[in-house]
């Protein structure tokens, strides 16, 4: 468990037990038939059988404390693309093209021009998955929502769906010491992490105007406000390419753990050669003495996306991801060590 985190109020541990508390009861579910369900739990999406050959993938999540800042600093406009980013981007690890989402949108009041603002962001993310937004929820819930401040506050989710040839899933089983680790940059904090950064930067730092020298010249709002990058367009490039693609990863909250999700039990992975790591990492790290391996556990750390793909093709897929998202390389390679997990220099994750 990272300790920065659980003493900015995030108990990781306690969240595990919690999910599979959850998934204990919902597993008890008795359908009568055959459960529809072809992938594991734990994985970035769920994939229903719909035929033989076609699945429907879904996944759901929200903005989550990034919204407070937001709420903060009066810069609404694009929480809307987080949201749509942390569920396409999950959907397409399974191999599925997103094709729809979902918005469900929690107010302490329906004011027109924030909602208006809000659906700005959302539109924008649609476009850019390639998605469309066909209906979704607005609920008023002043006893339950608080702004910061009120009565401003909201709450933001999303439930994306996308399709997949079931022969073509992509779920980690093809993965193998030797592959290689592809990644791709990220834009920043993405939509994890907030809880941490939040407290180290502006309740106990110097606040969302400050400009540090790691940002070179841009605000700690500027920085914690960046949309999180959207990677489907870019991630079905490679898919229809041709390249060997063996497992794809997400990689939000957990940091370089969440590769571990594709073939648990199986293989680790160690990265060598790590993206470059942006300022607001290193502001976070250095105002919060959070030591390095538990930056690696919370924050991606410049590094958004991974693809895994066998070595002799790094390259190429490299090249197809870095086309839409510069900066795209090769980082690091699958182990034979079982769910270990190792940031530059040998240090252990997790």
């Amino acid at each position: 468990m990272s300790d920065a985190y659980a003493a900015a109020g995030v108990d990781t541990d306690q969240a595990d037990r919690g999910v599979d508390a959850l998934v204990g009861v919902l597993r008890q579910i008795e359908l009568g038939r055959p459960s529809r369900s072809v992938v594991r739990s734990g994985h970035y999406a769920s994939v229903l059988r719909v035929t033989d050959t076609l699945g429907i993938a879904m996944s759901t999540d929200g903005v989550g404390s990034k919204l407070v800042l937001a709420e903060q600093a009066d810069r609404i406009e694009t929480v809307g693309i987080d949201c749509i980013a942390m569920n396409v981007n999950d959907v397409v690890c399974v191999g599925a093209e997103p094709i729809a989402m979902l918005d469900y949108l929690a107010v302490e009041q329906a004011d027109p021009e924030a909602l208006a603002r809000i659906a700005l962001g959302l539109k924008l993310g649609a476009m850019d998955a390639g998605i469309e937004i066909p209906g979704g929820e607005l609920a008023i819930l002043p006893e339950l929502i608080r702004g910061h401040p009120s009565p401003h506050g909201f709450d933001l989710c999303g439930t994306a769906i996308g399709t997949v040839d079931l022969d073509a899933l992509i779920l980690g089983d093809a993965i193998q010491p030797g592959d290689a680790l592809v990644g791709v940059p990220s834009s920043g904090v993405h939509s994890n992490g907030y809880t941490l950064a939040r407290r180290v930067l502006i309740d106990e730092g110097p606040g969302l105007d400050a400009r540090p020298p790691e940002l070179g010249g841009a605000s700690i709002a500027d920085a914690l406000l960046e949309p999180t990058v959207i990677y489907v367009k870019a991630v079905l490039d490679l898919l229809r390419s041709g390249v060997p693609v063996h497992g794809l990863a997400h990689i939000t909250g957990g940091g370089l753990t969440n590769l571990t999700r594709l073939a648990p039990g199986r293989v680790g992975y160690r990265v060598e050669e790590a993206l470059p790591t942006l300022g607001v990492f290193d502001l976070i790290a250095r105002l919060g003495a959070v030591p390095v391996a538990e930056m690696w556990e919370v924050f991606n750390m410049g590094c958004g996306f991974v693809a895994v793909v066998p070595e002799a093709h790094a390259g190429e897929a490299a090249a197809i991801l870095g086309a839409r998202h510069p900066g795209s390389a090769r980082i690091g390679t699958v182990t034979d060590r079982a769910d270990e997990t190792l940031a530059p220099g040998g240090v252990a994750v997790g």
